[in-house]
């Protein structure tokens, strides 16, 4: 990113008097440089003994061209998960190159490119919550996620477990004191993984209750407003709770959810008071944890060649008019969704090796497998 607390978005609640005093929310999402969201005492501090481990399993996106910088963590020796702003930005900005992104494992000096690079594919080694995430009401924070696939190994260390709970076990757990956060922080002086403790994740705020938040997002259910101290970089972080077999990841830290008033006039604004931090946001694993599973089990096509002969296979059955130029992109996951739904097989929209096959192996119109194809196809449903 190129500003400390981008991009950000304002939704104006007036009260319809001719001179007003209304609300004004943003979210803020940073990569890049510094300035922090701390919730009383600053509680970031260097990963005990006996978290060093899991700070092993962290590491950076980040892309030099635009000096944009986020933490990612493992969720396979190949994979890693980080907030999908981080591979997007968001709707109206300039996306990143997926081609000029890297992951770098915490404690090594070699940088991974995504799966796909060399083949002009990496597209189809990502899936996320949205890859045009709304910056206006409603706010797409809650699918403010990625999924990546490495084009080598890179996480030796092992990976992090992901444990989809409801957003109240998960608020209970921070009561009690147990949800924390591993991230890193560009506003602190040394490089390195932080631990982040006193981590309260509520609904209702001072200034902001549910009902006024929750008109602002997007499937406000799966988000967890939380009050882990946060830096530039932090997002796409994990937040964390103890298991059985060590720390698993409970939801991902995404951005800040902050609110300001604003004087009015006749519907203009006269005057914008400071802004605060009402609290940071982050996607719970509900989210995001069924959409993981099945693209870690997903045999991905790797070339822009075998893209383009699924996107060939798809418009001779009607089912996709798109351009057949080998790249994965919305409209070709939207013909594979078609596609699935039609063939009765697991809805993915993933590009793999499985569907093409299934394509390829036989006249799917003829047998009557997809009948109707063409006119679902034609009416888009």
């Amino acid at each position: 990113m190129t500003c400390v607390k981008c991009p950000s978005f304002e939704v104006f609640r007036v009260i319809r008097t001719a001179v007003g005093l209304g609300g004004t929310a943003l979210l803020i999402l940073a990569a890049i440089p510094a300035g922090a969201s701390v919730f009383g005492p600053d509680q970031r501090v260097p990963l005990p003994e006996a978290l060093r481990q899991t700070g092993t399993k962290l590491g950076v996106f980040f892309d030099s061209k635009s000096q944009s910088v986020c933490t990612a963590f493992c969720v396979a020796p190949d994979a890693v998960m980080t907030a999908a702003h981080c591979l997007y930005r968001t709707s109206g900005e300039q996306p990143l190159k997926l081609n000029d992104l890297s992951f770098k494992l915490h404690g090594t000096t070699q940088s991974v490119k995504i799966a796909g690079t060399a083949d002009g594919a990496p597209e189809a080694n990502v899936t996320s919550g949205s890859s045009s995430l709304s910056v206006r009401p409603p706010i797409d924070a809650t699918r403010d996620w990625a999924i990546v696939r490495l084009s080598q190994a890179a996480c030796n260390a092992g990976a992090l477990k992901i444990t989809a709970k409801p957003v109240d076990e998960v608020m209970k757990l921070a009561e009690k004191g147990h949800v924390f956060n591993i991230a890193y922080h560009r506003d602190l002086p040394k490089w390195q993984p932080m631990l982040g403790t006193g981590c309260t994740i509520r609904r209702n705020f001072t200034d902001a209750d549910w009902p006024t938040i929750k008109r602002d997002f997007h499937e406000p259910d799966q988000l967890l407003l939380h009050t882990c101290d946060t830096g530039a970089a932090s997002s796409g972080s994990p937040l964390l709770v103890e298991g059985a077999d060590g720390p698993e990841v409970v939801g991902i830290n995404v951005g800040t959810y902050v609110q300001s008033k604003v004087i009015m006039l006749n519907g203009e604004v006269l005057h914008r008071f400071k802004s605060d931090d009402v609290a940071n946001t982050g996607v719970n694993a509900q989210a995001f944890q069924p959409r993981v599973a099945a693209f870690l089990a997903a045999d991905t096509l790797a070339s822009r060649q075998e893209i383009r002969k699924l996107q060939d296979a798809l418009a001779v059955n009607a089912l996709y008019n798109g351009p057949r130029d080998g790249r994965y992109g919305p409209a070709l996951q939207a013909a594979i969704e078609r596609y699935e739904r039609a063939a009765n097989m697991p809805i993915t929209g993933l590009a793999t090796n499985t569907v093409l096959q299934s394509l390829t192996s036989e006249s799917q119109l003829v047998t009557g497998k997809i009948s109707g194809a063409r006119t679902t196809a034609a009416t888009g449903r």
